[in-house]
């Protein structure tokens, strides 16, 4: 992986049966097992979104034209990435249809129709599906042609309210992250150049790869009115005035797998935290044709699926030897070696996939030290990945610190910003970084920009991003 992190990271998601490429350009296909991450991560924010209030809804696959065009900034920032239906059977359309990069300009008519007053709001949806966007160039999970994620679409009676979803999104994105995916971010908001196309505001969490560089892992928008003018979206106010409400939505896809990947991997392959893996534990029998050793197994894992643990026994015929490199480039968390033995002194041998360390533990009670070594390993993940983002971050006071930086180390660029573009654009250009945000948690680094030289308006964090 430090030799070639690109052909490191594609051998991984192949050998790994995450996905295969499909016979479509750009798509791939989820396989069992990447799907089964894919479900656990929708298990933990669907729930994460249900009891924040917001309802599952589903809408058509397909845009017509004279929709998309209703919001302008909207239209401009995704049409070079849209996907055209000009034919139904043999017939040409009257009108084209896109098929959904995003689900906007739906949900605006949609609110159209239905919101008539202040009592009829909020209204806090959020919809499961795949959308098309016609990239040039594609990696697996990171950037395809068709992905899958959730978009979150919300609509307030003020302002108020609608800002303060936008960040109680963005803080449930932070949380699934760092809790349950444990991947640190940086949450901030994104400049103007960078911000998605319609939106007032946009804020992100950022994330640090093993590499140094950047993935947008997560981002909540707050659109205020503008989307509700385009689309004539009113309703009877608390003082009986037609009033425009203000909107959200926010988005996390299949993308935070090529995070999982790129954040905690190995040479040896995947390692999944405990909280999505598909398996969380796997039970190698050795020497399982010897009586009684294949009963142990089983035996050993009906105790832990008691307990809440997703748990398999590889019974195959493989050798020992090829079941561990096996389940160790699957990532999954905890091993368990089970022979005659083990058996005979009422133990088993625990091996944490993120270590490698192996430990002796008694039967009884297993369930309880499994759960114990997931602690363990979260922890431990959490922490390597805090440390790599630490030491490939770098803190530059004026230019020459932050071409030197640039040249020598990938990584995170923090410096002080004017706010101008032509700033950015020039950092662009000549550097070949991105603003990738503007920290919540700002920091006094220098008085000054130093692009321009002009005082200073806020940190910025830097960087080369996936």
């Amino acid at each position: 992986m430090d030799v070639d992190f690109a052909q490191w990271y594609t051998d991984i998601v192949k050998k790994a049966e995450l996905i295969d490429y499909s016979s479509v350009k750009g798509c791939v296909i989820l396989r069992p097992y990447g799907y089964a991450i894919w479900e656990n991560i929708q298990k933990i924010l669907d729930g994460m979104f249900k009891e924040t209030g917001h309802e599952n809804v589903a809408m058509p696959i397909f845009i017509p034209e004279s929709l998309l065009q209703k919001e302008k900034d909207h239209v401009e920032g995704f049409a070079p990435e849209v996907a055209w239906v000009t034919h139904g059977g043999d017939e040409k359309l009257a009108e084209r249809f896109c098929v959904r990069p995003t689900s906007e300009t739906l949900f605006c008519d949609h609110w159209a129709h239905i919101v008539q007053s202040y009592r009829d709001l909020p209204k806090l949806y959020n919809q499961w599906c795949s959308v098309v966007r016609w990239e040039k160039t594609t990696r697996p999970f990171l950037r395809s042609r068709e992905f899958w994620w959730q978009e979150g679409h919300t609509l307030h009676e003020t302002s108020e309210e609608a800002v303060e979803e936008t960040l109680r999104m963005l803080d449930i994105y932070r949380k699934l992250c760092e809790e349950y995916l444990m991947i640190p971010v940086v949450c901030g908001q994104k400049t103007e150049k960078e911000k998605f196309s319609g939106a007032e505001d946009t804020y992100t969490i950022e994330a640090m790869m093993h590499d140094g560089r950047a993935l947008q892992s997560g981002t909540s928008h707050y659109f205020g009115d503008g989307f509700a003018k385009a689309f004539n979206i009113q309703f009877s106010g608390r003082q009986n005035k037609l009033e425009y409400p203000f909107q959200t939505s926010w988005g996390m896809s299949t993308r935070i797998i090529g995070a999982i990947i790129m954040t905690h991997g190995d040479n040896n392959g995947l390692i999944l935290p405990p909280a999505i893996a598909p398996y969380q534990v796997v039970i190698v029998p050795i020497m399982q044709k010897k009586e009684g050793v294949l009963d142990a197994a089983n035996s050993l894992a009906a105790e832990l699926k008691a307990a809440g643990i997703r748990v398999k026994v590889d019974d195959s015929d493989n050798s020992p030897g090829w079941k561990f490199a096996q389940w160790e480039m699957k990532g999954v968390p905890v091993r368990i070696e089970i022979g005659p033995r083990d058996i005979q002194n009422s133990k088993c041998v625990i091996a944490r996939r993120d270590t490698g360390e192996k430990s002796d533990a008694s039967l009884e009670g297993i369930a309880d030290s499994v759960k114990a070594a997931f602690k363990e390993i979260e922890n431990t993940m959490f922490e390597n990945a805090l440390a790599n983002r630490t030491e490939k971050t770098y803190v530059c006071h004026d230019m020459d610190e932050l071409k030197k930086a640039v040249s020598e180390n990938i990584g995170f660029y923090k410096t002080m910003w004017c706010g101008d573009q032509e700033c950015e654009l020039k950092l662009k250009d000549e550097l070949d970084i991105s603003s990738r945000c503007m920290p919540f948690e700002q920091e006094h680094i220098a008085d000054t920009c130093p692009v321009c030289g002009r005082m200073a308006k806020k940190s910025i964090i830097w960087g080369k991003a996936y």
